[in-house]
């Protein structure tokens, strides 16, 4: 099995006991309005600036431990004065160390939208980052078929939320595309063989339909890695590990994005 494979059947498993700890019905009942949320993509198409979404980790399974003691409202909030467009949160806690109370914490603690970043292979996963109050969630090509694409987005639609669809091949895209993604996420990084190759971002975006948002994703470490993405026609990108590996991820970030600007 592949790390991704692993992920998934490991998320699979927890996703079956929080259903049963947790019904449904008591997740639907504690959402908010959909009136509430915040406009991911909106934030992601501010003219003249450089739009980040910067992510809040603790560790990873290719980076192992990053920030282990990091805390979420202090990072969320120095990513906000720095600049980020939006906020990305991992969730996923075996293998990132993550929890849907960073999420909530994150959001509260600034008036940025922000993204539930985890594996969802199950519309529960969809409920319940409306619960913990996200503006869009993370949809992975790699382990999504178009019609579960199609059938996730919609749900998020209904719930108020919007989708990024992670791909990172062309047969990743097309099934994006034919699911009728509006956000699309080039990841650079391979999540069968966790290898980081920019080409792959910069490969793909020309095939992405001038209609869709394209965010890079992974990999991106200097102003000189934006700009040359920025050049390709991103709109926007997602910068996590180089950030949370900052002594302080905010100052990181202000370098980053004065650097690109």
């Amino acid at each position: 099995m592949t790390t991704l494979d692993t992920i998934v059947a490991h998320t699979r498993k927890t996703v079956s006991e929080r259903k049963r700890s947790f019904p449904l019905e008591r997740v639907i009942a504690l959402s908010p309005t959909p009136g509430a949320r915040r406009s991911f993509g909106a934030s992601l198409l501010r003219p003249g600036r450089v739009n980040v979404i910067a992510e809040f980790k603790r560790r990873s399974p290719s980076r192992g431990t990053i920030s282990d003691d990091a805390h979420v409202v202090r990072v969320a909030q120095s990513y906000e004065i720095a600049g980020a467009a939006a906020l990305s949160i991992l969730t996923e806690e075996h293998f990132f160390g993550g929890s849907l109370d960073d999420l909530q914490q994150g959001r509260q603690a600034t008036l940025l939208p922000t993204l539930r970043k985890d594996f969802i292979v199950d519309p529960y996963q969809i409920h319940e980052a409306a619960m913990a109050g996200a503006d869009a969630i993370l949809l992975i090509a790699a382990i999504l078929s178009e019609e579960e694409i199609r059938l996730f987005s919609r749900l998020a639609l209904e719930s108020g939320l919007e989708a990024l669809v992670e791909v990172h091949d062309p047969e990743e895209l097309g099934r994006a595309i034919g699911a009728g993604a509006r956000i699309v996420g080039v990841n650079s990084r391979n999540l069968k063989t966790m290898e980081v190759r920019l080409e792959t971002a910069l490969d793909l975006v020309p095939a992405i339909p001038e209609e869709c948002l394209a965010v890079a994703e992974s990999g991106i470490k200097t102003p000189e890695d934006i700009r040359r993405l920025q050049d390709a026609g991103f709109d926007a990108f997602l910068v996590g590990e180089s950030l949370m590996s900052h002594p302080d991820p905010g100052a990181g970030l202000l370098a980053l994005l004065g650097g690109a600007s």
